[in-house]
């Protein structure tokens, strides 16, 4: 039997959680994650040449945040940030959350701290950072965070993922999920089968099933309310050296399929993330699944970090004269994501950064 705390569960909180997660997911609406880590925006900032320094990540970050205010906010609802860049103000000193705010986006924040070896495992991982998370999420919240993202890793080869990996990443994401919601922070949930491998696209929609199941289970187990939680999953493709490619047509039957089997319909919103694909595939594939004839009973969205900022990074290059170009590819990459999250994309938004693969090995923030 559940316990009686569950059965009592404050009303109000549960009101709260779901407004925020409705507000997230709502119709055009998609999340911009800009809360790559300090070595992680290194290797972008080194991709234009631009030195990894507190000032020229705060510059970058100023760039995304002070986008036109009217336009940006029709088609980004939420921000996920870095700890610093949460901290951080623009040149005229306001605070980049009121940024944020200014523009109705939601601040959200990401609170693991990385992938750890998951001990007897074919270098399998975990999530580190359960520890202090309670006291860290009541501090979020009060400096303006409604929502958290917490990434696990799973990886298909042979004869992974083990049980012992879908188990031990299923139960973190839960735990990780009732502490945030106990904080009156709406977790998002990413249990992110990487694309690396050969394995084809019934092999990738298998395991993404097997992986959900077990999820949806441990955040059941927890008392998770499901109402007030997003999902950030993989879309289901074949692995990146899988001879055999798939038409997005394929994907999306495939992505939704899965996800109706394991994902319960209280969900309010899946924010797919892009797993290196490239802009335009991830912006192609999104507007597939939101086509697909299947049943869905939730919204279907982005979380978009490099398929919403490649071309941006590669327009601003590090300069200050180029901001403004910078944030004119971000409101173009943006609007072609709030297309597809509404089935409504018609192609062929080329940007700074091309047709360009974002794909890296074995991914890591």
């Amino acid at each position: 039997m559940p316990s009686e705390t569950y059965l009592k569960a404050d009303p109000e909180l549960k009101q709260e959680l779901a407004d925020i997660a409705r507000r997230i997911v709502a119709a055009g609406k998609g999340i911009l994650a800009a809360d790559e880590s300090t070595a992680t925006i290194g290797k972008r900032l080194q991709q234009i040449n631009t030195e990894n320094n507190e000032d020229n990540r705060k510059a970058y970050r100023q760039l995304l945040f002070t986008t036109n205010k009217e336009v940006i906010s029709q088609h980004i609802s939420g921000v996920i940030l870095f700890h610093e860049t949460l901290y951080q103000k623009a040149d005229d000193g306001t605070p980049f959350v009121d940024l944020l705010k200014e523009r109705n986006i939601i601040p959200g924040i990401k609170v693991d701290k990385g992938v750890v070896p998951l001990f007897g495992t074919d270098d399998e991982c975990t999530t580190q950072g359960l520890d202090d998370l309670q006291a860290r999420c009541v501090q979020y919240k009060k400096d303006g965070c409604h929502f958290a993202k917490w990434r696990c890793v799973l990886k298909i080869k042979k004869d992974c993922p083990s049980k012992l990996a879908i188990l031990e990443n299923a139960n973190v994401l839960a735990r990780y999920a009732s502490i945030c919601q106990s904080a009156r922070i709406v977790p998002i949930v990413e249990p992110e089968i990487l694309p690396d491998g050969d394995h084809d696209l019934a092999r990738c929609q298998q395991v993404t099933e097997e992986v959900l199941a077990a999820v949806y289970k441990a955040l059941a187990d927890h008392h998770v309310y499901l109402e007030g939680t997003l999902l950030k999953p993989n879309m289901v493709t074949p692995g990146q050296s899988c001879p055999n490619k798939a038409k997005p047509e394929e994907i999306a039957f495939a992505t939704v399929t899965a996800l109706s089997r394991t994902v319960p319909p209280a969900v309010p919103g899946i924010t797919f993330l892009s797993g290196g694909q490239s802009e335009e595939e991830a912006s192609i594939n999104l507007d597939a699944i939101n086509k697909c004839p299947l049943k869905k009973p939730w919204a279907l969205t982005f979380s978009y970090g490099r398929a919403l900022q490649a071309s941006v990074l590669q327009a601003w290059g590090g300069k200050k004269d180029q901001v403004a170009k910078g944030q004119d590819e971000l409101i173009k990459r943006a609007k072609a994501n709030s297309e597809a999250a509404l089935g409504k994309y018609a192609g062929g938004v080329a940007g700074a950064a091309g047709d360009a693969a974002l794909f890296v090995a074995n991914h890591a923030y």
